[in-house]
């Protein structure tokens, strides 16, 4: 294949494109004709199927777009933006999107309410995201994934599975399952913002290429395969660090706004009488 035509190239596979059919699916089941069933509420947000439908959207873009031929063939810094799409872009979306009342019923055991909590615990759920992507990027791993199409769907499942825990404690939309308070939201997304700095390191400052699938794959750019990789590292981490900087940001404005909102009103009943007994005569 050219490597013009390369970019225009859209090559979904078969299990991919039914697991995303699949999702949506039941997601569009659950709330249209199952909650007018089981009276869960009376309606939905429509900006909310609009988000998890983005989010859907998203992973199909990653995984049947050139993005995907190009990453799985040629480039790894490519796979890298794959990474990003999968991992910090998709889940937040689908997170946001998904209405609390659809979620609870699978809540109502004990044991499932318990098992839920457990993985969405913002300590929990860091670990499993950042030890999870850090044990794909190991070479034997990563090679393997790349030759081996089994491998590599488990790959994405797992990042994809911790990325939505991961993002759970940001942007959760259920009361059980609350998303963290604003001064935990701070260390959480600062502890993400430096996380997986080894794995950075590694792939920034290799003297050579770590990974033999791209070394040996055709040269489609100017890049070297060292240059390639570095550039992979970049988006990786710089992207990702920036993300959730940039979120750190604002969820600290936020929080500020909150306080002072609270002190004017906390002021407000100072100043002003609450009943007649408090006016004077």
């Amino acid at each position: 294949m050219e490597t013009g035509s390369l970019w225009m190239a859209w090559q979904a596979d078969l299990e991919s494109v039914i697991l995303l059919i699949a999702i949506q699916s039941v997601y569009l089941l659950g709330v249209g004709p199952l909650r007018q069933r089981n009276n869960w509420a009376e309606d939905v947000d429509p900006r909310q199927i609009a988000t998890f439908t983005l989010g859907v959207l998203v992973i199909f873009i990653a995984l049947a777009s050139p993005i995907h031929v190009v990453s799985e063939n040629y480039l790894f810094s490519v796979h890298m933006l794959q990474h990003v799409l999968l991992t910090l872009v998709a889940p937040p979306l689908m997170v946001r999107g998904i209405p609390d009342w659809l979620i609870r019923p699978l809540l109502r055991p004990n044991w499932s309410f318990k098992v839920a909590r457990a993985l969405t615990h913002p300590i929990g759920a860091f670990l499993a995201f950042n030890i999870v992507f850090s044990i794909w990027h190991i070479p034997a791993l990563y090679n393997a994934s790349l030759t081996n199409h089994g491998i590599h769907i488990a790959e994405h499942i797992m990042m994809i599975s911790t990325a939505i825990l991961m993002w759970w404690p940001l942007t959760s939309t259920m009361p059980e399952l609350p998303r963290v308070s604003y001064p935990m939201r701070i260390m959480y997304l600062f502890g993400l913002s430096v996380a997986q700095l080894i794995v950075f390191g590694a792939l920034t400052f290799a003297g050579e290429p770590i990974y033999g699938f791209y070394v040996d794959a055709p040269r489609i750019s100017f890049m070297t395969a060292l240059t390639d990789q570095q550039i992979g590292a970049v988006i990786m981490k710089v992207g990702g660090g920036l993300l959730f900087l940039g979120l750190l940001i604002v969820t600290f404005y936020r929080w500020y706004g909150e306080e002072e909102r609270t002190r004017k009103a906390h002021r407000r009943q100072r100043n002003y009488p609450t009943s007649l007994e408090d006016t004077p005569t």
